[in-house]
């Protein structure tokens, strides 16, 4: 029997039928996909995914964070993009933390707009970070004073795989649940800037003396005291399907790499390590899509994992950042155990340029920088790991002396509930971070270093008075005053989003 509905009469209703259906079912996606609210409320979105940045070793890559930038031998453990998208059903925000030393904006800055273009998330709600190992192919060139050169081959290569894991975050976004936690690990986190007895000789690549010693021995006879404190915190929040199936762990703490790496190995250090083991201890790591555990960098400029009072055992290569990661790890699951969870939090995000001045080497630096170029056999390392940082100073000496006098740099504030998160884009001292959760109008509050850009370190004032490796002309190439600046507009940015 034939049906005249379909073939005959009617022709006005079957099409007012099929346009009606087919407009349900385009509100029904983009309302899920918009965290449309339900009957119980709206619905926070959340979306995980990792890509792959490995270089090629077949390609020489070199491994940064060495004076000489060895070639790449041998891939101990595969390096990532770990990125999480959050949607409250008014706005979407993104964060990557990326297996890199340091990345310069010019090369993040094309990777936001990817993101851009391939998901809606707009630039300013995009907050990218280095964990900072130092055992990664370099994702800056070796003119670190470059503010916009032509990409080469692997930055061209992080751009695209940053967006990669944005767009895969985004396809994965699914109806979930947050919580926020914190745990303590105090006993991994040691102020690397040491105070040293009278009469300590402290000389530095400049002519000059310092006050304090970076990285001074372990047992050094002339130690006195650490010049500040650490911070023990593993703060995180996580965030899990409906159903309980946990999505992905973002965390961070206020430890620089660990290291203990041979030469020529890639690896992403404690950070890589600790992603694998919140995923284990989660019973996380065949979940479909895959679950991501996040470990960011903290406020970790003036600290690290070796104790130079004495006592620590020897690990072999690996041991030592296998034993910190698992460490964290299990620190953050037995907090993880009482987390509360929200079906919804508001989100919030301010991107903001602070314009800040550079620092200026006098006339007499930059001739003494000329002699030591011409002639380096003719002056002493002063403390310097070999005779190549010695005309390595002396260069950069020379490149802050053709540097812009001043240089706007990006800075984020990020709402998520009750949690809000800086974003710097230096390796910044404990300090600062400490400063920023006690003034933050937000309950908890926690910094991520090296965030979309990387222009050295940020000593505190009192710090630049002090000296050492971390406040050397070329190691930190800002106003003195540039901290306390930046903390003031910061606090002003999370003010604006409370």
């Amino acid at each position: 029997m034939t049906s005249s509905f379909f073939h005959f009469g009617n022709h006005k209703l079957w099409r007012r039928t099929v346009w009606w259906g087919a407009a349900a079912v385009l509100v029904f996606c983009w309302s899920t996909a918009r965290g449309m609210e339900s009957e119980e409320g709206p619905r926070l979105l959340a979306g995980a995914a990792t890509s792959n940045i490995t270089p090629a070793l077949s390609l020489d890559s070199p491994i940064a964070g060495d004076w000489d930038r060895p070639p790449g031998t041998y891939i101990h453990d595969e390096l990532f993009v770990r990125c999480l998208v959050l949607d409250d059903g008014e706005s979407r925000v993104g964060i990557a933390v990326v297996d890199n030393l340091a990345i310069p904006r010019y090369v993040l800055d094309p990777a936001k707009e990817a993101v851009h273009q391939r998901t809606g998330i707009t630039p300013e709600r995009i907050l990218i970070a280095c964990t900072h190992t130092h055992s990664a192919a370099p994702g800056r060139g070796r003119d670190r004073f470059a503010l916009d050169p032509p990409l080469d081959g692997y930055q061209r290569f992080l751009a695209d795989r940053i967006a990669d894991a944005f767009q895969q975050a985004v396809e994965h976004l699914e109806p979930a649940e947050i919580g926020f936690g914190s745990a303590e690990l105090p006993d991994e986190v040691f102020n690397r800037r040491w105070l040293m007895k009278p009469g300590t000789d402290l000389p530095n690549p400049f002519g000059g003396a310092d006050r304090v010693r970076m990285n001074p021995g372990v047992g050094n006879p002339n130690l006195l005291e650490p010049s500040g404190p650490t911070d023990p915190e593993i703060a995180f929040l996580v965030v899990r399907s409906v159903e309980g199936r946990p999505i992905a762990l973002l965390a961070n703490y206020s430890l620089h790499y660990v290291g203990g790496v041979p030469r020529g190995h890639i690896s992403a250090d404690y950070f890589g390590f600790f992603a694998k083991e919140i995923a284990r201890l989660l019973d996380a790591e065949k979940t479909n899509p895959a679950f991501v555990g996040i470990m960011s960098n903290g406020t970790s400029g003036n600290i690290n994992n070796i104790d130079y009072r004495g006592g620590q055992l020897r690990f072999p290569p690996y041991g030592r950042m296998q034993m910190v990661a698992n460490r964290a790890a299990a620190a953050v699951y037995g907090a993880y155990q009482k987390v509360e969870y929200e079906a919804w939090v508001p989100l919030g995000m301010i991107s903001r340029d602070l314009t800040l001045g550079t620092r200026r080497p006098t006339p007499e630096l930059v001739e003494r920088a000329r002699r030591i170029v011409a002639n380096p056999e003719d002056y002493p390392r002063a403390g310097l790991p070999s005779p190549q940082a010695v005309v390595a100073y002396a260069e950069r000496t020379l490149k802050m002396h053709e540097y812009p006098a001043e240089i706007p740099i990006p800075l984020q504030a990020l709402r998520i509930g009750n949690l809000a998160i800086t974003a710097i884009p230096f390796e910044v001292f404990v300090q600062t971070g400490l400063e920023l959760k006690e003034k933050s109008p937000f309950p908890r509050t926690f910094t991520i270093s090296l965030a979309n850009s990387t222009y050295g370190y940020l000593p505190t004032v009192r710090d630049h008075e002090l000296g050492g490796y971390e406040t050397w002309l070329g190691t930190s190439c800002f106003e003195v005053e540039a901290e306390p600046k930046i903390v003031a507009a910061l606090l002003e940015m999370l003010g604006e989003l409370k």
